[in-house]
């Protein structure tokens, strides 16, 4: 069990401080965003991009690669996270918008407004996470060979569900999705960190033997881990602050449907494991996959369908807002629960 040391204890403490840095730097120091900002690659921020290996990179050193044929031997954990990523939650996703945005706040938000959020919401709830859930499933000591084979699957399935079951709840026929930053998140958040890792953790068990990998080498990442969440936040505050500042009330009314989705989703999942009686490690990243977001995508796509100026495009940054919190929430969930099940 990964120990919690005193920073990580009090991390919802540092996560509000970075939030209010990142906004801080987006207001007073706008230069550092707008510098960042040029290093982008298909729509993918590579600064960001950094932050979010290290925090991979850890994770992924915990792989033993020979148990990720035994993945298939547990197929309960994979045929609930396909079941609630792409027969659910797009579906809930857009209720929840559309009986907040369009029922509850009308007479709030511009009902032609409102139809932008919905558009918005749906992206991110057709999109399951590529890159943080690897964060939630270590903060959750979830299996780490087992969430890569989630992830890995999901994102074939995403090559192709995604378009489709956009077109069908926002009914566009022409749906220009940005192929190249699925590719492109895929490769730099799976394909570069487990390679490195995969190469050093056969160069260090070769050479101190796989007790220090445990026991010496991994623990190393655990502050590297949090302080890499920290300055993501920071990053992706700064980037968006001024959007922040503008938009407070319709930011604070969209966040409420995202925010019930994120919750009701990962109680799907995470309690359907519960009552199959599958193992705490299987568990918790099989609820954390389906309550997180792939938000580089929905972002991308946003931009792409309905302009960078569009609602649509803000609620996809909303996603992006108020993700880490409520992820770090339903981590917190998991940890104090995690005695119910099967270890």
């Amino acid at each position: 069990m990964k120990k919690i040391n005193t920073f990580e204890k009090y991390l919802t403490l540092w996560v509000a401080i970075s939030i209010l840095i990142g906004i801080l730097i987006g207001q007073f120091i706008p230069q550092i965003p707008l510098f960042l900002s040029k290093f982008e690659y298909f729509n993918v921020s590579i600064p960001i991009a950094i932050l979010i290996w290290l925090m991979i990179y850890p994770m992924m050193l915990k792989i033993d690669f020979t148990s990720i044929l035994n993945a298939g031997k547990k197929p309960k954990g994979l045929f609930i996270t396909l079941t609630v990523n792409w027969l659910i939650k797009p579906f809930t996703m857009y209720f929840f918008a559309w009986l907040f945005l369009k029922i509850i706040f009308n007479g709030i938000i511009p009902d032609n407004i409102a139809s932008e959020y919905l558009a918005g919401a749906v992206l991110l709830g057709a999109a399951p996470c590529t890159a943080m859930v690897f964060v939630w499933s270590y903060l959750t000591d979830g299996d780490a060979s087992y969430t890569l084979v989630q992830v890995a699957i999901n994102d074939l399935i995403l090559l192709i569900a995604y378009t489709p079951i956009v077109g069908i709840l926002l009914k566009i026929s022409n749906i220009n999705i940005p192929f190249s930053t699925i590719f492109f998140s895929v490769f730099i958040f799976i394909v570069i960190p487990l390679t490195t890792a995969y190469i050093s953790r056969i160069r260090i068990v070769k050479k101190y033997g796989e007790k220090y990998l445990i026991e010496k080498f991994i623990p190393k990442f655990n502050s590297i881990t949090t302080i890499g969440l920290l300055l993501t936040l920071i990053l992706l505050f700064s980037f968006q602050g001024d959007v922040i500042i503008k938009n407070p009330l319709h930011i604070f009314l969209i966040s409420i449907p995202l925010i019930i989705q994120t919750f009701f989703i990962f109680g799907i999942g995470y309690f359907w494991a519960y009552k199959w009686n599958l193992n705490y490690s299987v568990a918790a990243p099989a609820g954390m996959i389906g309550a997180s977001n792939f938000f580089e995508l929905a972002v991308a796509t946003a931009i792409t369908l309905f302009g960078l100026e569009s609602g649509a495009a803000l609620a996809t940054v909303v996603g992006v807002l108020v993700e880490v919190p409520v992820m770090l929430t339903l981590v917190k969930i998991a940890n104090k629960t995690k005695n119910k099940f099967i270890n």
